[in-house]
């Protein structure tokens, strides 16, 4: 997989390179993988609301066709666009899905924390209270709030076409969070968000995304 750092990226650019990228595509074409960042923007999945976005201001909200709800992308979060075709890996979507939150949670292990996945929530969780503990989730999940005690540090949303993925995996490193109030992040009314920086782990963006590159690189691998 060729990875391809494309420093801080137009949104909406990066998002039609995607699709042009897949569309042209052809049986031999190498698979990719993006590691960008993004200027502030929210983006709304197929699934998104209107409702969810409660107050954006002046962030522009971008309408696309991958899968979930709304999420922010802003500076000092990496942004991983896997470009593979599954077809060729040889497996299918749950897979996928499953082995890009591997390897976030590989990327937070590299830096002490443990991260943990929500049964039918896409994306990688730690705990608030204590993001280095090594315990799993125990018990069953509270049935009025799935994330009590938990925040989100990184939001999946996928595309896949003709076999085909674009869109990919958001993580949170050292990001101003605020904008994540004015929406309900990932459909989720009151959903907390966190990053690296706030839970006490110091690194810089650069270190992350080589960090988590490689991992996308390793587990995507067939």
């Amino acid at each position: 997989m060729d990875i391809q750092q494309l420093g801080r990226a137009d949104y909406q650019a990066t998002y039609a390179a995607m699709r042009a990228f897949t569309l042209a595509r052809g049986e031999a074409t190498p698979d990719r993988l993006w590691i960008c960042e993004h200027a502030p923007v929210y983006t709304q999945g197929l699934a998104g609301k209107a409702d969810h976005v409660l107050s954006p201001g002046e962030i522009p909200v971008v309408q696309t066709d991958r899968g979930g709800q709304v999420t922010y992308h802003g500076p000092g979060q990496v942004v991983a666009y896997p470009l593979l075709d599954l077809r060729r890996a040889g497996y299918y979507v749950k897979e996928y899905v499953y082995r890009i939150e591997e390897a976030v949670i590989r990327t937070l292990a590299r830096f002490g924390v443990t991260g943990h996945r929500v049964a039918g929530a896409p994306g990688i969780y730690v705990r608030l209270d204590d993001p280095f503990s090594h315990a799993a989730l125990g018990g069953p999940v509270h049935p009025n709030d799935p994330f009590r005690g938990l925040g989100k540090i990184a939001a999946l949303g996928i595309k896949v076409s003709r076999h085909c993925t674009y869109h990919g995996v958001a993580l949170n490193v050292q990001m101003d969070l605020e904008p994540f109030a004015r929406i309900n992040p990932c459909g989720y009314s009151g959903l907390k968000t966190v990053d690296l920086f706030t839970i006490g782990l110091q690194t810089t963006w650069d270190e992350a995304a080589q960090v988590l590159g490689n991992k996308l690189a390793a587990f995507l691998q067939p």
